[in-house]
């Protein structure tokens, strides 16, 4: 091949010059009297091109490039004429490697706006090229190299950057301006505190881009004091509800006290941050947080109603444009939560003066009602107490009678018996004697009826429980009232203890089934229930001769005829009897109605015609330990 001559390559460019020097010795192509006149040609080319470009040329890629290339790499200028392709870009070769396989493979390739970092005064710089890659053969036909043309476009690139961050802008200031006034035209419509406080710290988060925020305010207790609440967005409430709230500290003393806005791209750094105990700094197993932004809420008069928190837990996230939103936000969460709370506090006035004008006027209507029902209670409780002491006198008296006819008989009896020793021997005078021997008993008996009317019987009581007792005479009771009565025994779960005389229960029990039975004509259901009773102040005031507290209740329930009130009002007096002469003395219930009384209880009786009466005995209750006792059959008393 001849040598070539002193005008090769033409022109008069840097590179020109540089190949046209002897000693240029490229690598894996040798000198240029030893390039092929492909080569040559296409370097000429490229060497006079105003365009940056650059040939790649044999097994090594020799670098070879015109002047408009260099000032893409000045620092590598001219070390890099002739050297490998790879050595040359040895800091972006792992990016271009693929490229420049798939171009000696034959492949054209083109690339726009590609980012390439790349070394520039010893620091890797962001740069972006458009540039094509073709295939370059040689004088066989076979791809020998690659030809480069190349533009940097860096500069337009960042242009175009800059340009979007600035529409960005633009749609983030506008788009903020349509949440501010989104939440404003919602905060000013809304009169419930806690949904206007909500909706203001949502619209927070969305303006900031805070991870989390919190409105923190303070509320009127109704008494002088306050309390404080949370609304919260962005996060879980449940990292909150483990957490007291906010202490007064350097930190929220700004915003608490009203002083000002407080933001910090690092709180973690801040001077005021971790000067509190017990925490120095947050609470473990709080958020994060490294960004932080804080506005005051204060009301027209100047009081501070509460603060609005944001945290992110990446430094550096709220704007001078974040800040302005938000204290935007706050001015209108203000007027509108003293809005919100005038106008709660005059419907309040409203609700609380009709209150009062309804209770008024329901006094005025219900006035008559209540004297009435006023005069009613007194006039039953007067005649209640009228009843009770006219059955008081009624047992003195009866019981003072029958203690003097007892002593008396006790007498006869004794003179009797004495009498009796004389006419042994005489049958018609003996027989008198046991006659009249015999009225004196029964006398006897009814003056110890009488006496347990009048309470002067004497008693053994004990500490019981009734309802045993009660079961013990199941069957007792059913032998004596017959198979035409069914008989149901219902006992009271956790039954109290009671203390009485068992003897006087049994008698009273069984002089109640008596009644029934024959109120029945001996064929019904008696039903006898024990069970706990609570006779409170208000029965009391009614019943003046029963004293309120807790008692054992027995009541006897009969499906019989029934009483009317008049009959009721004199079934416990002595002698008084519904039933045809000779069927019974008058004296059972006055001895039930004796018994109860004299063991501090109180009785009942509540009936209906038709329907069937039921009698309640109220046995006052036991705080001791029950007594045990074998209850036996008794003799029934009369009835």
């Amino acid at each position: 091949m001849a040598r070539v001559g002193g005008r090769w390559p033409e022109g008069d460019s840097e590179i020109g010059n540089l190949l046209r020097r002897n000693g240029l010795d490229a690598a894996g192509i040798g000198s240029v009297e030893a390039w092929p006149s492909s080569l040559r040609h296409i370097a000429e080319m490229v060497v006079n091109s105003r365009q940056p470009k650059f040939v790649a040329w044999g097994p090594e890629l020799a670098f070879i490039y015109n002047d408009a290339y260099v000032a893409i790499f000045p620092e590598r200028h001219p070390a890099a004429l002739g050297k490998p392709f790879q050595q040359v870009w040895s800091d972006i070769w792992p990016q271009f490697e693929p490229i420049v396989e798939a171009t000696l493979n034959g492949q054209s390739q083109l690339y726009k706006e590609l980012h390439v970092p790349m070394r520039r005064e010893g620091q890797t710089e962001d740069t972006w090229f458009t540039f094509s890659y073709t295939p370059l053969r040689d004088d066989d036909g076979k791809v020998a190299g690659i030809l480069c043309a190349t533009m940097e476009v860096t500069d337009q690139v960042l242009a175009k950057h800059r340009e979007r961050i600035a529409l960005d802008e633009a749609r983030e200031k506008s788009a903020t301006l349509a949440v501010v006034n989104r939440a404003g035209s919602a905060i000013t419509a809304e009169l419930n505190v806690d949904r206007l406080t909500q909706i203001a710290v949502d619209a927070g988060v969305a303006l900031t881009g805070a991870e989390f925020g919190a409105f923190f305010y303070n509320v009127d207790d109704g008494e002088g004091g306050s309390y404080m609440l949370y609304a919260l967005s962005g996060v879980d409430r449940k990292h909150f509800d483990k957490f007291p709230m906010p202490r007064n500290t350097k930190v929220f003393a700004p915003t608490f006290s009203g002083e000002g806005v407080v933001r910090s791209d690092d709180i973690l750094l801040d001077p005021r941050y971790g000067q509190n105990a017990p925490h120095f700094g947050m609470p473990s197993g709080n958020l994060p947080v490294r960004s932080y932004l804080a506005v005051p809420v204060k009301s027209r008069d100047g009081n501070v109603i509460g603060g609005l928190f944001f945290g992110h837990s990446q430094p550096a996230r709220f704007s001078d444009a974040a800040e302005a939103s938000l204290v935007s936000l706050a001015g209108q969460s203000a007027v509108a939560i003293d809005n919100a709370r005038l106008i709660r506090a005059a419907e309040l006035e409203i609700v609380q003066r009709r209150g009062a004008e309804a209770q008024l006027r329901k006094l005025n209507e219900t006035l008559e009602v209540r004297v009435a029902a006023e005069i009613l209670e007194r006039q039953q409780a007067e005649a209640a107490l009228q009843q009770a002491q006219k059955m008081e006198s009624i047992g003195k008296l009866t019981g003072g009678v029958a203690h003097d006819f007892n002593n008396l008989l006790q007498v006869i009896s004794g003179n009797l018996q004495l009498l009796g020793k004389d006419v042994t021997n005489n049958g018609w005078a003996k027989e008198r004697i046991s006659n009249a021997l015999s009225a004196v008993e029964r006398g006897s008996r009814l003056a110890s009826q009488l006496l347990a009317f009048g309470r002067r019987q004497p008693l053994e009581p004990k500490v019981i429980n009734i309802g045993r007792l009660v079961s013990a005479m199941d069957d007792m009771l059913r032998r004596t009232l017959g198979e035409e009565i069914e008989v149901e025994t219902m006992l009271s779960g956790g039954l109290w203890n009671s203390f009485a005389d068992p003897i006087q229960i049994e008698n009273a029990l069984l002089n109640l089934a008596i009644n029934s039975r024959d109120a029945m004509d001996g064929a019904g259901k008696l039903t006898i229930e024990v069970g706990n009773a609570f006779l409170d102040d208000s029965y009391s005031r009614t019943h003046p001769e029963v004293a309120a507290g807790q008692y054992v209740v027995l009541a006897v329930t009969d499906t019989g005829a029934g009483m009317p009130p008049e009959i009721i009002a004199q079934a416990f007096e002595p002698f008084f009897s519904t039933k045809p002469e000779g069927k019974g003395t008058g004296l059972g219930l006055s001895m039930v109605y004796g018994f109860v009384k004299q063991s501090g209880g109180h009785v009942k009786i509540y009936s209906e015609i038709d329907e069937g009466t039921t009698v309640k005995l109220y046995l006052p209750r036991s705080f001791q330990s029950e007594d045990r006792i074998t209850t036996g059959d008794n003799v029934p008393a009369s009835g």
